[in-house]
């Protein structure tokens, strides 16, 4: 019984899974940081290379997309042999100028572009609807092997021999008129798409994919949420049109974050320290190629033996330590160094544990064992930057040892703590910052600087100074006058 916390009225959208008064899940999404994954544009072939079997694409975009053959409808529908087809090159399938339809599989990096598919995928509630995938599938995390193949015999009944199906987790609680029913949505979607791009020019964006919104979405069909609390309310319009679960606006003064104790988890996701009840701690040290957990007894000397000490101790720190990695958002290789455990068995009932743990988390985890030196080894899959990643920047003063929180991520703690004044009697506040947070919360042309004083009635005016980290200040509310002779002071 989850409640879904939504922080949406600010442009850093955030929010929160809630059980038992206990943080299971935070999820941050700065603008910067939108990904592209999904978006669907019209492209046009601006070089093909037979030698690398690819082609380039423009998109509209800064940067052109790289489009493999193996991922052209042309590729996937032609119905040759499987060997004659594969020895064909790319140029037998399409030609330079050629207009196609294109969504985002990966996004651009460094200097690469992002990889492309012709293949679209269109998202629904239980199934994703590929107009030219030619193949059915089924969720693994549907372990009934009998049901899984009606639902695949079920698939290839309803679709057309070019289209593709795959039937999400959630189908296997619909009935088949209902997903029957989804797939003509799915259809009527694509055909407006193909609408859409018979009225572009030139390469453009067809469909932004909200991947915050998205994601809200899976989190209501994968989890028991009986409450949903939203500080904006055209958010919770949207939102009641299609769940009928219950929905409040919060409308306090207070960043409903801060309201309901969850800028406090976010300050401790960013720490290096986090204590254990019984008085021992772990120490998270985040780096670029993985992340190590050490784990400390610290005051906890245990009432009985040492052995017993310190499995009962790795067992406390074995369950923080998954539920770290889930709300920090950890990913890649993982190292835990768990106090040494002579016995094989203890190291089994770990290992164990942590399995139990990690099988909590929707993202794909695997626990590998433990090193000879009693350091259990696991992965888990990267989709998006850890939060410590996005919310912080190396610091500059401390030569990358460290970080500091980012420029952007201050600018957004200024403009909610401004929001908290929304509707005062004062004319203006002065505001001490450093240049970057200045640049960000005001925008270009100071565009966003000018939409809050419209919200809140008073005039921003800042006094730029100097300093390691990004940094701002309220100085004092005011009258106009008084405020910009202090700034000027």
């Amino acid at each position: 019984m989850y409640t879904l916390i939504i922080n949406h009225l600010t442009r850093e959208k955030r929010y929160a899974l809630v059980k038992n008064n206990e943080v299971e899940k935070l999820v941050i999404h700065q603008p910067q940081q939108q990904s592209s994954v999904g978006n669907i544009y019209l492209g046009t072939v601006e070089k093909v290379l037979p030698g690398m079997n690819a082609a380039f694409v423009g998109i509209g975009e800064e940067k052109s997309g790289y489009l493999h053959r193996d991922k052209l409808v042309s590729y996937v529908q032609n119905n040759d042999d499987k060997l004659l087809k594969e020895s064909k090159s790319i140029s037998s399938y399409v030609h330079q100028g050629e207009k196609l339809l294109m969504q985002v599989e990966k996004e651009a990096a460094g200097t690469k572009g992002p990889r492309l598919t012709g293949v679209i995928e269109l998202q629904g509630k239980h199934l994703i609807y590929m107009p030219s995938g030619r193949y059915v599938a089924v969720s693994k995390k549907i372990e009934d092997d009998e049901f899984r193949e009606k639902l695949r015999h079920f698939g290839h009944e309803i679709k057309e021999p070019e289209e593709g199906l795959i039937f999400r987790t959630s189908s296997k609680n619909e009935s088949q008129n209902h997903l029957s029913a989804e797939l003509e949505e799915l259809r009527l979607q694509y055909k407006e798409l193909l609408q859409s791009a018979r009225s572009l020019k030139k390469p453009g964006k067809i469909l932004e994919n909200n991947v915050l919104l998205d994601e809200i979405s899976e989190e209501i069909y994968r989890r028991e949420i009986t409450e949903i609390i939203v500080d904006d309310l055209s958010l919770k319009f949207d939102l009641q049109k299609k769940y009928q679960i219950p929905i409040q606006v919060y409308n306090g003064r207070e960043n409903i974050f801060s309201a309901f104790r969850l800028e406090h988890e976010i300050d401790k996701a960013l720490k290096r320290i986090v204590w254990l009840e019984n008085g021992a701690y772990l120490i998270i040290d985040e780096a670029e190629a993985l992340t190590v957990i050490d784990v400390n007894t610290g005051k906890y000397s245990g009432k009985q033996d040492l052995a017993n000490t310190i499995v009962k101790t790795n067992e406390w720190a074995a369950i923080e330590a998954a539920k770290q990695i889930r709300l920090r958002d950890i990913a890649g290789m993982i190292l835990i160094d768990f106090i040494d455990m002579k016995d094989e068995k203890d190291r089994n009932r770990i290992f164990k544990l942590m399995e139990a743990e990690l099988r909590k988390d929707e993202r794909r985890t695997k626990v590998i064992g433990f090193t000879p030196l009693g350091i259990l080894q696991l992965t888990r899959k990267k989709t998006k930057p850890a939060i410590s990643e996005a919310l912080t920047v190396k610091c500059p003063s401390c030569e990358g040892t460290g970080r500091v929180l980012s420029p952007e991520t201050v600018a957004f703690r200024l403009e909610r703590e401004l929001w908290e004044h929304l509707g005062g009697d004062c004319e203006a506040v002065l505001i001490e910052s450093t240049e970057d947070v200045l640049r960000i919360f005001s925008g270009e042309q100071n565009i966003h600087k000018k939409r809050m004083e419209e919200l809140l009635g008073m005039e921003i005016v800042f006094s730029e100074i100097t300093s390691f980290k990004p940094f701002y200040e309220i100085r004092q509310f005011g009258t106009t006058e008084e405020t910009k002779k202090k700034a000027r002071m």
